[in-house]
């Protein structure tokens, strides 16, 4: 483990010129410091990796340099130089959170050793810190207060508790990940891996190895043992996302794994087993998946005890203020600076959302950049016309459809015509930059002008 950076802490010069002599041919940058006081100075400014300190030290000594540095909640690893005859000196600072000692006089090997393992040590700290956020992230992240998303958080608590497989079904950017690791931390298995894997992201030949792993010669470039997800996720929770997108070859090897709780790796013939919870999620409807040879209908029975929906943005439209405003801020920009134009909001909940709430992120974002961080307006927003589209612009309340006074496809063309006129008028009339700020070609705005304002075609 090369390229680090790491600050020797010693009053005794020559020391210091021996530890960065040894330390340099390991491939480390080294900085130097005489006491702890000089050595915080020098840690305030630099992104250190490992510090390696002498115990007795005028101004600051070792111990109480370890105490400043934990005090500050840096978790940086300590490494603690002493003679033979102060083994106890080191073993204190030990409890007090050093990570090891070496003892002097040491050869470059010894240091070497005790240096790699310091490193090493630091780098699993900091891997099982970001599992236990991963672990942490999900029931959080949703956000929405409308009925359909109440109805997914009083089922998503319900079924968390038990052992149960669960389907959860939706469209593309509803959120399934997220469902998924809602449900995982919403159980007993908390506290275990929650490990997920795209099936349609990875290539078909090389699915079954990054499910189930591989011993080392079972063929060719296998060249050790691999663990796969299924052993990872051993005590938790493994998320298959877009199940139908395996091959059905791999479906039914799959099955024998959920009926027998069990795996083999490739090219071995040891059974492991298995206590895991399984979530899978498709952007399919089941039945029409099954019907297209998509998915095994015994597959399907096994995992699908309990089955989650999860709405499409267009049915929840009364979130999307609250969605917009976290994405505002997760981007960067202060809530109470930047905020969402009336007009802009009822074109929002107006639009189809095909992408639902990953598009709206999306649009978000490039609606910040446009305006700057300012007010954002209708014309900030790309909401051009999807083939998916007019499956949308479901209204908040469903007897409401019969009181509209003209047909959906007139609703969408007004609404477009109106976009335009925005984008023209903050464009002062330049139609260059009124089809920059729409986000269409210049070509496509000209036969939209001839289509909804022909009166301006020639201007």
């Amino acid at each position: 483990m090369k390229d680090r950076q790491i600050l020797v802490v010693d009053d005794e010069p020559k020391m210091r010129r021996v530890l960065e002599i040894m330390l340099q041919k390991m491939g480390h940058k080294v900085f130097d410091a005489g006491n702890g006081r000089e050595a915080l100075e020098v840690f305030a400014v630099q992104a250190i990796d490992l510090v390696i300190t002498d115990l007795r030290m005028p101004e600051m000594d070792g111990i109480e340099l370890l105490a400043q540095l934990r005090a500050q909640e840096s978790d940086v690893p300590v490494m603690v130089i002493t003679a033979h005859g102060s083994i106890e000196t080191a073993v204190t600072a030990m409890k007090h959170g050093a990570c090891d000692y070496i003892l002097r006089p040491f050869d470059i090997d010894a240091l070497e050793l005790a240096v790699g393992r310091a490193l090493s040590g630091a780098e699993v700290a900091r891997q099982n810190a970001f599992l236990r956020a991963e672990i942490g992230r999900g029931w959080d992240a949703f956000i929405g207060t409308s009925q359909p998303m109440q109805d997914v958080y009083g089922l998503i608590q319900r079924v968390g508790p038990s052992r149960a497989s669960v389907l959860i079904v939706g469209e593309t950017g509803t959120g399934k990940e997220l469902a998924a690791r809602a449900v995982h931390n919403a159980s007993p298995r908390r506290e275990q891996l929650f490990v997920p894997i795209n099936c349609a992201a990875i290539p078909a030949d090389i699915l079954e190895s990054e499910l189930f792993g591989y011993e080392k010669g079972a063929f060719t470039g296998a060249l050790k043992d691999r663990v796969g997800k299924f052993e990872l996720a051993d005590g938790g929770t493994i998320f298959l996302d877009e199940l139908t997108e395996m091959p059905m070859a791999l479906q039914a090897k799959l099955l024998r794994v959920l009926q027998e709780n069990s795996i083999e790796r490739l090219g071995g013939n040891r059974v492991i087993k298995l206590d895991i919870r399984v979530i899978a999620a498709t952007n399919r409807d089941p039945r029409a998946a099954i019907a297209a040879g998509k998915l095994r209908e015994d597959l399907y029975y096994r995992v699908n005890v309990v089955s989650i929906e999860l709405p499409p943005l267009r049915q929840r439209s009364s979130d999307i203020p609250g969605l917009v405003e976290h994405f505002i801020v997760k981007h960067g920009h202060a809530a109470d600076q930047t905020r969402l134009g009336a007009s802009a909001l009822a074109a929002l909940q107006a639009y189809g959302w095909p992408g639902n709430v990953r598009e709206l992120e999306n649009m978000v974002e490039r609606a910040l950049i446009l305006s700057g961080g300012g007010l954002l307006e209708t014309g900030h927003f790309l909401l051009e016309s999807h083939p998916d589209a007019e499956r949308a612009a479901v209204p908040a309340k469903p007897a409401a459809a019969a009181k509209l006074a003209h047909p959906l496809s007139q609703a969408v063309e007004e609404l477009e015509a109106s976009l335009i006129d925005e984008a023209l008028a903050q464009a002062e009339g330049n139609k260059a930059k009124a089809a920059a700020l729409l986000d269409i070609s210049e070509r496509t705005l000209w036969y939209k002008l001839k289509k909804y304002r022909p009166e301006q075609d020639g201007e």
